[in-house]
């Protein structure tokens, strides 16, 4: 979450508490008007200058802003359309491109996301269009006097005219209905799309689509023969989990003592280059300096010893401070002479399965349809066992320290780390409070005696202290806790990053309702009427009536910063610049950290991602009825973000993490957390307001919500979960009649399917009310790419699939740059005697830059394999 909305909720409280003891006609006085433009200006100007700086370096960057246009680590298909080398005219054509091309080029996560982006944006226009007309004219006249933006909202109704309330009752049904069929309308969007998703080629020919993860195995079924009389013929192949942590400690080593051999003999090679450059100016040091390049058969180091005395030479000490130095080059071959037989005798025994085994196997079927029976199928007879199963978990994502969890394990790990993230959602407002108040240093030293030695602080000191560090300490508080979330579900056991992604979308959003929007809420407006209530109790409900309304005011401005400056920001992408530009000039000193900056494409984290954006729309529709004018500056905002993250999506951002789309129906479910907040707002101000006919009414949407969202879950959860077995065998005819050669009895197959155009053209409101009809299966699988691109595994990959990295890892190619003089060949020539090194794709300029050649495949590049 963005620290600013703690900032400006403080900001908020500390107004709010100083007119706090205001009473009679001075408590109807509003600076809420003065408020929003006093955010609208400067954000505003910031938002400008990011765009601005954008649309300048978005035409000379391209690595930074389209580097999905042309990045040779992407397959063809993947790329996008180039743009226009022009300052403006780019607009028009990336807006040309639709949506779904995202999902043919991208991702299914990345697709969902900006449909979620839309489909919020939509619900907040038409939430506009429901209850500006109604509600606007009736707040506006409530009689209780307000002033500025406060004559808009739900406070302005005096407590005599409480029969008002039945136009928010009415007007919240419709709206909150609307709502309804919109999340339940999206659910079936999604199960048709994931179904066309998961059965066309692209995908069910991949290896995890028939590959299934059982987890909790019993000792005596870790064992081949009995895992394939358990599922016959159906069984291509299966991996039971080892425990690596030995030849996980030696590959660790052997890699990092090669990286740092890597890194030495490119030292090297610079050192040498670089005395011979200084040298060039004398005629006899450039003549030595060819004849070196000639010598490079000589012994080993002699041609850099020709610029380079042997303290030149990289070194190092094998510990710290006290530890002996040695010759980097020399002691790194002589540690992996012996290291990389270590490394492949230990995953000899791991192949052979004479290692130690764990309780979870990967079990390969022949076909996706065997393996969605073997998931679908309960496959232990007792409770916990061969359970939870998983099925399409791509190797790269696979925790795999996390194999090893037993079932009881498992339970323990959920109750400790589940009881460990609700303690801290609850009492997380203690240290985000304890810095705030670092902020209120001086009122803390006339109160607290102490803490007066703080006053003889210089005042710049002082001033960085109340005003930096408590900016500075909040960031990094909330840059903590995505982390925290993370680390929290892998501990309980989560065996994939995909699953940690779901459980921190759910962990991460929870916390954001509760500190993130309604602790602020509450504070802002107990402070606001603490005073009032204190002096006259008596009074209570009716000053939080009136008061509770004009907390929106806040989330007005927060809406404005959201949608400027996340938009802005998120186009700029300004400390990825920084960390291209800046730091990787700094730290990439070798031609691998050169090519992995330039090769590999920021990505987002789903499970953060999404939260923070459900929680807008949250916010939106808990205040649709009590202050709509929130809802024009929420549709405002969720547009804006949604453009920006589009463009992303299209020339930027790249996926590492791929959920297949659960985090779409999850934060459709999440959105429904604003009408339930929403419902019960309007009761308690209802009751606070004495009117009991809309009392009842709410209740009543109130149950009819809860009853309704029962029945969609029971209804989709299976099919967010399964692949439905009638449908496989028709994507199969559908497939033989796309290529034409229809398959015995597939034409009674075709012929019973819906035609996935309808004859008749229908219209707007046809299309938005049936959506099993005209967003079905056979309508969204033309969404689908079909020849996308050609799945096919070598059996070297088929073999290694799914054993543990440290298992089928290679030894690495070393990778150096070729200087003039053949220092780089006759490291080459030397070192690949221990280990693979190359120096070709880099070379050293004349001002000792390494330079790779970015157009074509440097040594050390592999093709991604699709899993």
């Amino acid at each position: 979450m963005d620290p600013s909305l703690h900032l400006d909720g403080n900001a908020i409280f500390r107004r709010q508490a100083a007119a706090a003891g205001q009473t009679g006609a001075a408590q109807n006085q509003s600076n809420s008007l003065s408020s929003l433009v006093s955010t609208l200006v400067p954000v505003l100007i910031v938002a400008t200058i990011f765009l601005v700086v954008f649309l300048l370096l978005r035409r000379n960057q391209r690595r930074q802003y389209q580097p999905r246009t042309y990045l040779g680590t992407l397959r063809k298909e993947e790329l996008s359309p180039e743009l226009p080398n022009t300052l403006l005219g780019w607009i028009g054509k990336v807006f040309a491109i639709p949506d779904t091309y995202v999902l043919n080029h991208h991702s299914l996560d990345g697709f969902l996301f900006l449909r979620y982006l839309k489909i919020a944006t939509t619900i907040c226009f038409v939430g506009c269009c429901l209850t500006w007309p109604i509600l606007f004219p009736i707040h506006a006249t409530g009689g209780a006097g307000n002033e500025q933006l406060d004559i808009l909202s739900m406070s302005n109704i005096s407590p005599d005219k409480s029969v008002r309330y039945y136009a928010h009752v009415f007007v919240s049904w419709a709206f909150f209905g609307f709502i309804l069929w919109m999340v339940t309308r999206e659910h079936i969007f999604y199960i048709n799309l994931r179904q066309a998703y998961l059965l066309s080629p692209l995908y069910a020919n991949r290896i995890s689509s028939r590959t299934v993860l059982f987890t909790s195995v019993p000792d005596h079924f870790l064992n081949e023969a009995k895992l394939r009389r358990l599922f016959g013929h159906s069984l291509r192949n299966l991996w039971i989990a080892s425990d690596t942590k030995e030849v996980d400690k030696l590959v660790t080593e052997r890699d990092k003592v090669a990286t740092r051999l890597e890194t030495a003999e490119t030292k090297l090679v610079k050192a040498a280059n670089a005395a011979r450059l200084k040298s060039s100016k004398n005629g006899a040091a450039q003549h030595d300096a060819e004849a070196a390049g000639a010598d490079g058969n000589g012994e080993s180091g002699s041609v850099a010893s020709r610029f380079l005395t042997r303290k030149q030479r990289p070194a190092h000490k094998l510990k710290p401070v006290i530890g002996k130095k040695v010759d980097t080059i020399d002691w790194c071959r002589s540690e992996l002479a012996h290291l990389i037989p270590k490394v492949q005798e230990a995953q000899a025994v791991h192949r052979s399965g004479n290692a130690k085994l764990v309780n979870s196997v990967f079990v390969e079927f022949n076909t996706q349809d065997e393996a969605q029976a073997a998931y679908q199928t309960l496959t232990h007879h007792q409770p916990l066992h061969m359970a939870p199963r998983y099925i399409g978990i791509n190797p790269e994502e696979v925790i795999w320290k996390n194999l090893r969890i037993k079932w009881w394990e498992r339970i323990v790990r959920t109750i400790v780390t589940t009881a460990f993230v609700v303690v801290m959602i609850i009492f997380w407002a203690i240290p985000v409070a304890f810095v705030g108040s670092i902020s209120q240093i001086n009122y803390l030293t006339s109160r607290v005696p102490f803490l007066s030695f703080i006053n003889d602080v210089p005042p710049v000191i002082l001033g960085l202290i109340t005003g930096l560090l408590p900016v500075i300490l909040l960031a990094i508080l909330f840059a903590l806790l995505p982390i925290i979330l993370r680390l929290m579900a892998k501990l309980a056991g989560a065996p994939s990053k995909s699953v940690v992604e779901l459980n921190v979308q759910l962990s991460y959003f929870t916390f954001l309702v509760v500190q993130g929007f309604l602790v602020i809420t509450v504070s802002s407006s107990a402070s606001a009427v603490g005073a009032q209530i204190a002096s006259n109790p008596s009074s209570a409900l009716n000053v939080l009536a009136t008061n509770l309304p004009k907390a929106s005011n806040f989330y007005i401005s927060y809406f404005i910063l959201q949608g400027l400056t996340v938009s802005s920001r998120t186009l700029l992408q300004l400390v990825g610049l920084i960390v291209s530009k800046i730091l990787g000039k700094l730290l990439d000193n070798t031609p691998r950290k050169m090519y992995k900056r330039w090769a590999t494409l920021s990505s987002l984290g789903w499970g953060t991602v999404f939260p923070a954006y459900t929680l807008l729309a949250v916010i939106a529709i808990t205040y649709s009825m009590i202050a709509p004018l929130v809802l024009g500056f929420a549709t405002i905002g969720l547009y804006l973000i949604y453009l920006a993250y589009r463009y992303n999506m299209l020339f930027v951002y790249n996926t590492n993490i791929d959920t297949k789309g659960l985090v779409y129906p999850r934060a459709l479910q999440q959105t429904l957390t604003g009408v339930y907040l929403a419902e019960l707002c309007l009761i308690g101000l209802f009751a606070i307001g004495k009117a009991p006919g809309p009392i009842v009414l709410e209740v009543v949407m109130l149950i009819f919500t809860i009853i309704y969202h029962i029945s969609l879950n029971a209804a989709t959860a299976p099919l967010l979960k399964f692949l439905p077995k009638s449908l496989s065998s028709e994507e199969q005819s559908l497939l033989a009649l796309e290529d034409g050669h229809e398959k015995h009895g597939g034409a009674s197959v075709i012929k019973d399917a819906p035609d996935a155009t309808p004859t008749k053209k229908p219209n707007f409101f046809t299309k938005w009310l049936r959506p099993d009809k005209f967003t079905d299966y056979h309508t969204l699988r033309r969404l689908v790419p079909r020849a996308f691109a050609e799945i096919a595994y070598t059996p070297e990959v088929a073999r290694d699939a799914y054993y543990d990295p440290a298992i089928a890892s290679r030894t690495p190619l070393l990778w150096i740059p070729r200087d003039n003089m053949g220092v780089s060949r006759q490291e080459v020539r030397e070192t690949s005697k221990v280990i693979p090194m190359t120096d070709e794709g880099a070379v050293l300029d004349d001002k000792n830059k390494i330079q790779t050649d970015q157009e074509s495949s440097p040594p050390i590049h592999e093709d991604k394999v699709y899993y």
